[in-house]
C-alpha cells in the first residue's frame, strides 16, 4: 500500500462547489492537492482544534471565503466538505 494521500470532495464535487465561479474551484483544488502532499501534517493546518485532526478551516483569497476539511489518516484522504465563497 502506497503512502501517498490523496484528496477528494465529500460527498461529491457537485455538492461542494457547484455554482462556485472557476477561480475559487481552481484555488480549493490547488490548496488540497498541496494538504495531500502535506499528508499527517495536514491535521494540524488552518483552524480548528488545537490539538489538530477534526473539521478544520482554510481561508482562501485573503479571507474572502474559506472551505472546511477533514484529513483522514487511516484512508490517507483529505476530504473537502465545504466552501464558503463571500466574494
Amino acid at each position: 500500500m502506497s503512502d501517498a494521500w490523496s484528496w477528494d470532495y465529500v460527498p461529491s464535487g457537485e455538492h461542494v462547489v457547484d455554482g462556485l465561479p472557476a477561480e475559487v474551484v481552481a484555488e480549493v483544488e490547488r490548496l488540497a492537492e498541496q494538504l495531500a502532499v502535506l499528508g499527517p501534517d495536514a491535521l494540524h493546518v488552518g483552524s480548528g482544534r488545537l490539538d489538530g485532526g477534526g473539521l478544520r478551516a482554510l481561508d482562501i483569497f485573503g479571507g474572502r471565503g474559506f472551505f472546511m476539511f477533514l484529513a483522514h489518516e487511516r484512508l490517507r484522504l483529505v476530504a473537502i466538505t465545504q466552501v464558503t465563497w463571500t466574494g
